[in-house]
């Protein structure tokens, strides 16, 4: 990666960016690690993160209309048929997330 250029990398195959759709935005094609050089999802960011704007969630209820009650007996009717488990991280991930509890 060149700092000179942020659009050319060192070898053309890892091309992954380019100019989205929307006017000033960069898609990017594959995995982006901030302060890692192994990024196993999409965004990993090792360090903190300042955000200085609203963080959006699916689960979030700005996202979300036609919010209403449910039948409570159908929704506990339910959840029994659920299949609750039980489970220990595993120790690479845990220490790599810092988590001390597995």
């Amino acid at each position: 990666f060149q700092a000179s250029n942020p659009g050319q990398f060192e070898n053309d195959s890892d091309v992954l960016w380019q100019r989205g759709h929307v006017p000033e935005t960069i898609v990017c094609h594959g995995r982006v690690g901030i302060n890692t050089d192994a990024p196993d999802e999409a965004l990993v960011v090792c360090g903190n993160a300042k955000v200085m704007g609203r963080v959006m969630h699916p689960s979030d209820s700005r996202a979300k209309q036609n919010i209403r009650e449910v039948d409570t007996n159908e929704q506990l009717r339910r959840i029994t048929q659920m299949r609750l488990v039980e489970y220990d991280y595993k120790p690479e991930f845990a220490s790599v997330m810092g988590i001390k509890n597995t």
